[in-house]
């Protein structure tokens, strides 16, 4: 199982962002491979401190964490904070270590060290449609992603602006004294090298668009407009950049008769007056086929049979919901001669007139029962 994102920072889950920033710099110094060469357990703690810093430092992941658990982004692999390696962590958290080794960092594709900044590619976003089964189950999908990559016989050479930084330093003289800044290298893009063979076909940063199937792994119990992160399945970027992710957006079809609520679904089930009085058996739909229930004799409308554990996986891993069957007795509207004067002979009769006991809960009750 893996670790709570709040324990590995050290903070309570009431912590504001300024507080996550700074546990995450004191973890991430603690940590950092230039203070630790070839520790791989540090190492190994370095990255999950980034992992939970890039969930916990985003208020959307942050608010689908509390809810979901760890399952709301990598309960599949690869999605969410999961997956994270040294470039993404020094190029998309770069800024948090501040001055505390020199300014930069040494290897990873940093800034310090005579290193090479590492741009990163744009995201792609795509919706995926799947079943109450799917849901239920989770599923591997397959789609065609069209994603630009690097084309085959491309060069780079370093940029002449920037000298392979990836950035433009500038000193200017103010009344406060000396101010230097650095901006992104328009030459390059901030990616320290510029194209110096394009082939046929490349655009100007050397990349050509093309078709590729990706597998996605959906974990059981996600919601309609959940996002997963598929990493890697972006754009490419040019030179010794690196791809961005792969954004999936959930939608869920809407089932002919069952209806979710949280990790329960519903069931509208009608039967006849006879049925109710006789009791029956029937065949309901339910996740996966169909099922059959049997009805006791006297059954009331309105009852409410509970099926444990035949609902939806819960997405943090704790079991599944139920499905809950509503009974409703059909009345019909139009009887024949014979039908109406059997009713009329019943009007009066003793086993006709209404006597809910004690244990038959009332409607608002059994509202209460189904939520709790």
């Amino acid at each position: 199982m893996k670790e709570d994102y709040y324990e590995i920072l050290g903070v309570s889950k009431g912590a504001s962002a300024a507080e996550i920033k700074k546990a995450y710099r004191k973890k991430a110094i603690e940590f950092h491979p230039d203070k630790n060469p070839g520790d791989a357990k540090a190492e190994e703690m370095f990255k999950k401190s980034a992992e939970a810093y890039e969930v916990l430092s985003n208020p959307d992941k942050r608010a689908k964490y509390d809810q979901f658990g760890h399952a709301a982004f990598d309960g599949s692999g690869g999605f969410g904070g999961g997956g994270m390696n040294m470039d993404d962590i020094f190029s998309q958290f770069g800024d948090i270590f501040g001055s505390a080794f020199g300014g930069g960092f040494s290897g990873f594709g940093g800034f310090g060290g005579g290193g090479q900044r590492r741009v990163k590619g744009s995201n792609l976003r795509i919706r995926v449609k799947l079943t109450l089964d799917e849901v239920a189950n989770g599923v591997e999908k397959k789609v065609k992603v069209r994603r630009k990559v690097q084309a085959e016989g491309v060069t780079y050479k370093t940029c002449p602006t920037c000298h392979g930084s990836g950035q433009i330093t500038k000193i200017t003289n103010t009344i406060l004294g000396r101010m230097q800044t650095a901006t992104t290298c328009t030459t390059c893009g901030g990616a320290g090298q510029s194209i110096d063979n394009r082939p046929a076909g490349a655009d100007a940063q050397g990349l050509k668009v093309e078709e590729e199937t990706v597998s996605i792994k959906i974990p059981p119990g996600v919601e309609d407009g959940m996002q997963l992160k598929v990493s890697g399945k972006g754009n490419g970027a040019p030179g010794n950049g690196i791809p961005g992710d792969l954004l999936v957006a959930i939608e869920t079809i809407e089932h002919d008769t069952l209806k979710r609520e949280g990790d329960n679904l519903h069931y509208d089930l009608y039967v006849s007056i006879s049925e109710a009085v006789l009791g029956c058996s029937k065949e309901i739909d339910a996740i996966g086929g169909k099922v059959r229930i049997k009805l006791e004799p006297g059954i009331q409308s309105g009852k409410i049979l509970r099926l444990r554990g035949k609902g939806i996986t819960s997405i943090n891993g704790y079991g599944s919901g139920d499905l809950l069957v509503h009974v409703n007795v059909w009345t019909p509207k139009e009887l024949n001669k014979e039908q109406k004067e059997f009713f009329e002979r019943m009007q009066n009769d003793e086993n006709f007139i209404p006597k809910p006991e004690k244990s038959d809960k009332s409607f608002f009750e059994k509202v209460k029962d189904m939520f709790s």
